[in-house]
């Protein structure tokens, strides 16, 4: 027993600089550490936040879930039972565990069928505030999630309570249906927010050329958060009073971001509060009052309740749409700093004013090809008239390997003499500075805003990996397309490719690239990973990281665990639309996952959305109905104008890359003006491709060899007006069909020109001029 006590304290000792913090790999090993058990029942619940009643996921009724209190050197016992009629999961965030009970379903472990318990059983080797949520579809939007506090044994921080803040999101909507808006490409949440770009803004604004060249890069309008929510929550409210803290007490108010796609913005009134830890681990403390706190990050500050006063915490969402707050201590108040709300029209002008290029593919014609190196270059971002990427003597892995011979996604970079291995860069504007040999192209960046860099986080260790452990180097580009909503890891979606093979005993360096307009929370389930920034060997570690738009970060861990562990972006409409890997230590599948087939989770973001809009208007009715997934599209569309003109079309088509398609399908019109009596139908096949200035184009040709060619465009003029466009125009040469004498040529053009009035997501007025079926305005019907 003495001797057990022993290695227990040499072991907790040895956990220092936390880099070494693994799991157990067996379960017998921590047979004398205390238990603490917690019961946790996931079941639906009617709840009311905004004056409708909505159907909502809860963890023991509430919403978050309890904050699940532990002393490190416990031994968890966690006892899930789903109560709903679907299966749900529980991954513990943060958490250094055995990789069955990690919690992602079909991948480390089981669902949660209805009606059953699983039991999660764990050491904790470790302290700090982490969080869990279910991995399961969009149920940590409706619900599932709570927080988790690990107290220390030991601290040298002085404080005297703690307050655990969950920081989340809630939209009334059903979250599948918004994510099927966005898919759709329905700019309805930019513009029920007030934040589309439309052109009056554009022209008042004089930003006239920066739009153009956002449209010829085929890019649509700025978003910092895709979603529209009704509400922003600390604790499950909007506001949330702590009275009861005594003045001169100092509290570790331990923030939880378990939002679904929102970073905020923190700020304090009163005196700038103490930032000690970061993902759970302790960082070199600094006074810092304004911190964006990324999707799925946590930060512990210590802050000092003032005589005779409350002080606000402020938590505002990064794209200025509403905020959350709580208050401390009791008196006159202490205002937390205002955040303004940004300026996107700005934000576009700065952008465009570098010389960049953007619209990396989300999806490739040929996922298997790496060519990352390749896509960096061709997308790199200019600053000051040289290229981030321009300088790739220590990351240039088509100089030193053929690509052809290397796994998708990833590089072994091997540093010969060429390597800079002590050269660094520093950005003067930036205050970056990178050895050159741990990134893969230029020094790294931190974007315009110097504060989404992560400098201020020092650990308090050395953090560096032994020099004589080999390296695996990769370059993560992060791509999008916001036109489909599709979001990939080097323009492949997790659907597309296989498991990173790693190996245990050595170190994976990963340069994130981002080449998305959007910020990624990227997380790492089961280890944590060096943010490498001004703070060299003390660079902090961290679970998750924040990657800034068109701009790098460089992580590394120690390959030290087994199995396989999930890595992706912790907005959850990003992971549920492709962006994730599996990394794999290629050791064998466990025996209790047999059954649940892991395609499961790698096709979740494949399946198919539909959805369709339907015009009555005094001159016509139309139809367009469309079923899609990443790489395949069923469009359906009809028109009858009222004056007997009809036009039907049913096409497959087949996604080759984010842009481009070939198509094939069934056309049937009316063969003579104004006259049903004959109804012609053809065969066609053609491309469909998205041209510069978001111009819609289709060239096909019909079963009566007549090429045609066809360009659509919409865009929106004042917040909620859109002006749209339809030109086709179609050539017979005569080569199948027989011409009256005289004829050697037929054409046939068919236009179109209107307004569109966004009355709501499901609802818009429409007016236009066709010049088959004449003017006319209706009622829109989107569903």
């Amino acid at each position: 027993m003495i001797m057990r006590l022993l290695v227990l304290l040499l072991f907790c000792i040895s956990l220092g600089a936390n880099a070494q913090l693994t799991a157990n790999k067996s379960e017998e090993n921590v047979d004398n550490w205390p238990e603490r058990v917690y019961d946790l029942t996931i079941d639906y619940k009617t709840v009311n936040f905004t004056g409708k009643d909505i159907k909502a996921m809860t963890v023991n009724g509430g919403i978050p879930g309890p904050n699940l209190e532990f002393n490190e050197g416990e031994f968890a016992i966690i006892n899930v039972t789903n109560k709903m009629d679907v299966e749900t999961s529980v991954h513990w965030h943060g958490l250094i565990l055995p990789n069955f009970y990690d919690g992602v379903p079909y991948l480390s472990t089981p669902p949660i069928r209805p009606g059953e318990t699983l039991q999660y059983k764990f050491a904790l080797k470790q302290s700090g505030t982490y969080w869990y949520h279910s991995h399961t579809g969009l149920q940590e939007q409706r619900g599932v999630y709570g927080s988790i506090q690990i107290n220390p044994k030991e601290t040298n921080l002085e404080y005297d309570k703690d307050l655990v803040l969950v920081l989340s999101d809630w939209m009334d909507e059903n979250p599948k249906s918004q994510l099927k808006n966005l898919k759709r490409g329905n700019e309805w949440y930019l513009i029920k927010k007030g934040q589309i770009q439309s052109w009056d803004k554009i022209i008042k604004k004089e930003a006239v050329g920066a739009k153009l060249k956002m449209m010829w890069q085929r890019m649509p309008d700025m978003a910092i958060l895709d979603n529209y929510y009704d509400k922003f929550f600390v604790n499950g409210q909007s506001t949330q009073d702590y009275n009861d803290f005594e003045p001169g007490e100092k509290v570790r108010v331990r923030f939880v971001n378990a939002s679904a796609a929102t970073y905020f913005w923190l700020t304090f009134g009163g005196k700038a509060p103490m930032l000690v830890a970061s993902d759970g681990l302790n960082v070199v403390p600094i006074q810092k009052n304004k911190t964006l706190i990324g999707v799925a990050e946590t930060y512990d500050f210590i802050v000092t309740i003032p005589d005779n006063a409350k002080l606000e915490i402020r938590a505002t969402s990064q794209d200025g749409s509403g905020q959350a707050s709580a208050y401390l201590g009791d008196g006159d108040m202490l205002k937390a700093p205002v955040v303004p709300e940004p300026d996107l029209i700005e934000s576009m002008k700065r952008m465009m004013a570098m010389d960049m290029k953007m619209g990396a593919p989300a999806a490739k014609f040929n996922p298997s090809k790496t060519d990352s190196i390749k896509y960096m270059k061709k997308y790199a971002m200019k600053m000051d008239g040289m290229s981030m990427n321009d300088d790739m003597k220590a990351g240039d892995v088509s100089k030193k390997t053929d690509p052809m011979n290397m796994n998708q996604d990833q590089m072994d970079m091997k540093m010969g003499d060429k390597s800079m291995k002590n050269g660094e860069k520093k950005d003067m504007k930036m205050g970056y500075i990178i050895p050159k040999d741990k990134v893969i192209g230029d020094n790294m960046k931190t974007g315009g805003n110097p504060e989404f860099n992560y400098n201020y986080l020092r650990s308090p260790e050395p953090t560096e990996f032994e020099s004589d452990k080999p390296v695996k180097e990769m370059l993560f580009n992060l791509t999008g397309n916001m036109n489909r909503y599709v979001w990939s890891i080097n323009g492949v979606p997790l659907s597309e490719t296989d498991k990173i093979k790693i190996k245990q005993g050595e170190v994976v360096r990963i340069t994130l690239n981002n080449l998305t307009m959007m910020h990624h929370p990227m997380h790492l389930h089961g280890h944590f990973f060096r943010v490498l920034n001004e703070n060299g060997e003390y660079s902090p570690l961290k679970h998750t990281v924040n990657v800034a738009p068109m701009q790098k970060v460089v992580i590394e861990f120690d390959a030290s665990e087994q199995g396989d562990w999930f890595f992706h972006c912790h907005v959850l409409y990003h992971l549920g639309s492709g962006m994730a890997r599996v990394f794999s230590y290629d050791t064998p599948r466990d025996e209790r996952l047999k059954g649940y087939p892991l395609k499961n989770l790698t096709n979740e973001a494949d399946h198919m959305f539909t959805w369709g809009e339907v015009t009555a208007a005094s001159h016509m009715t139309e139809l367009f109905y469309t079923a899609t997934n990443i790489r395949n599209q069923f469009i359906l569309r009809g028109e009858y104008g009222w004056n007997e003109n009809l036009e039907a079309e049913f096409t497959y088509e087949r996604w080759l890359n984010s842009y481009f398609r070939v198509f094939g399908g069934v056309n049937m019109e009316n063969e003579m003006e104004d006259s049903l009596d004959e109804i012609g139908t053809t065969g066609v096949i053609g491309v469909r491709y998205l041209l510069p200035l978001l111009i819609d184009s289709d060239l096909r040709i019909d079963n009566k060899l007549r090429p045609t060619i066809s360009l659509s465009t919409a865009t929106m003029v004042f917040r909620r007006l859109a002006v749209f466009g339809e030109y086709e125009y179609q050539m017979d040469f005569g080569w199948v069909n027989d011409f009256e004498d005289g004829t050697d040529f037929e054409e046939e053009t068919v236009w179109k020109v209107g307004l569109e009035y966004v009355l709501s997501r499901n609802f818009s007025l429409m007016g236009n001029y066709d010049n088959r079926f004449g003017a006319g305005g209706g009622l829109s019907l989107r569903f």
